[in-house]
């Protein structure tokens, strides 16, 4: 599971009064969750951005938890202690402590902030009151760009303290909201398993019961053979044991055609049994690839998240990622206008190109076959655009032998997960672009 962007300090640590640091310009008084400036703390700083040490020490959490990673953290806390063995968790706490007493720890914390942040700092030094503090902080985490920004607004010589309090807060509620997503996304794939136990067990029990009617539609008939063989041994010539022969041959021929029945009946049961049967394999099948596909949009948006909190870190889904998209020219058609500009920023990160078309006929009309004739691979989302769009789509594609990449929805993860698999070689739409990327479509599960 992801872990969240910060890690919060014991209940009771957040709860406690910063009162042995009469000296210190930010302080904040004692609330049971998120804490409150005190109205003075705006005039004590004037002078210039503040220290890591004149924040309050339960800001402290926040700012290593999210401004610094894991890796970066563990590096810089082996110059004053002892940290093999000793878990992430562990070296965080101990990292929050020396830093309300230690001025060596915080002088060291300070530098590696402001290396780590240099451009949002640097951004940030450009503007000159408040509301502009507050618009830079709004855009820099609509767009994802948190940790610069927050390490870049609290320590900003105009931030007042419900500017400082405000951003604090938005982290805070970010680390929630990601938590939030990850359990439900676990949620969903349990369900999914308890659905798959519940279809295999009902259909072991519609198999086992098949067999036993067949099975006993088996011995009734070869009972009945049997009483009709000893009816016609016992025959007499007398007449009487004539009638009683037809009485029991009439008798027989009934059950006969009664059994028969049955057995038809049985068989006709066995027949629905093996097409339900069947039927709830194929609905098995259709889930567990529709589980695979949410494992691997779940793994490209938190391989996403990983990267905006970490800035720069490499993984093997990272090179994936670039294989299939440094130099090549994307061209993204229909979609959500809320989504292209994370999708193309994921692009261009990894080195590639990017262009959008609404997707619609009557949009930018005669462009797009020669936006298309531009691109590498064509990637449309099939719950954003019309069936009208695809048809055109698909054909201009085949015609002029480039990719087209169906997907599953509009948003990131998807577009990520779908550029994050092995290259398998070229789709059949791309054989004839040499420089086309590598990969097989998933199936589109409304076009085709």
């Amino acid at each position: 599971m992801q872990q969240p962007p910060f890690r919060l300090l014991a209940a009771a640590d957040a709860a406690l009064t910063r009162v042995d640091r009469a000296d210190s310009p930010l302080r904040y008084a004692a609330v049971d969750c998120c804490a409150t400036p005190e109205p003075e703390a705006h005039e004590a700083v004037a002078a210039g951005r503040a220290r890591l040490a004149d924040l309050d020490h339960h800001l402290h959490c926040s700012v290593i938890g999210t401004c610094l990673s894991t890796a970066e953290l563990r590096k810089l806390m082996a110059r004053f202690a002892d940290v093999k063995g000793a878990s992430d968790l562990d070296i965080h706490h101990d990292a929050v402590r020396q830093t309300s007493h230690d001025p060596q720890v915080a002088k060291a914390l300070q530098k590696a902030l402001d290396h780590r942040h240099a451009p949002a700092l640097q951004r940030a030094s450009k503007l000159a009151d408040a509301e502009t503090l507050a618009a830079y902080w709004d855009e820099s985490l609509h767009q994802g760009e948190v940790p610069g920004a927050y390490w870049a607004v609290l320590t900003h010589r105009k931030t007042t303290p419900a500017l400082r309090q405000r951003v604090f807060g938005d982290v805070h509620m970010l680390s929630h909201l990601v938590g939030a997503a990850n359990r439900a996304d676990i949620r969903r794939l349990v369900a999914l398993e308890r659905d798959n136990a519940e279809l295999r067990e009902k259909l072991d029990r519609q198999q086992l019961r098949s067999q036993e009617l067949m099975e006993e539609r088996d011995r009734q008939i070869a009972a009945l053979r049997r009483e009709l063989i000893e009816a016609t041994a016992a025959a007499a010539p007398e007449r009487q044991d004539r009638v009683e022969e037809t009485d029991r041959a009439e008798k027989a021929a009934a059950l006969i055609a009664l059994q028969t029945a049955r057995r038809e009946r049985a068989e006709q049961t066995a027949a629905a049994a093996q097409a339900e049967a069947a039927q709830l394999a194929e609905t098995l099948e259709h889930l567990r690839r529709h589980t695979q596909a949410l494992g691997r949009e779940l793994g490209a948006a938190e391989l996403q998240l990983r990267l905006n909190a970490d800035d720069g870190g490499r993984n093997d889904q990272s090179a994936q990622l670039d294989a299939q998209l440094q130099g090549r020219r994307i061209l993204y058609v229909g979609g959500r206008p809320s989504t292209y500009p994370a999708i193309r920023d994921l692009v261009l990160r990894h080195g590639g190109e990017f262009r959008r078309h609404g997707g619609g006929l009557e949009d930018r009309a005669g462009l797009l076959a020669a936006a298309v004739s531009w691109a590498h691979v064509v990637v449309f989302p099939v719950d954003c655009i019309d069936h009208e769009s695809v048809d055109n789509l698909k054909r201009l594609c085949t015609r002029q032998q480039v990719r087209y990449l169906p997907l599953r929805s509009a948003g990131i993860g998807c577009f990520a997960a779908a550029f994050s698999g092995p290259a398998e070689g070229t789709q059949a739409q791309g054989e004839g672009r040499e420089d086309g990327p590598s990969g097989t479509s998933p199936l589109c599960p409304r076009h085709g």
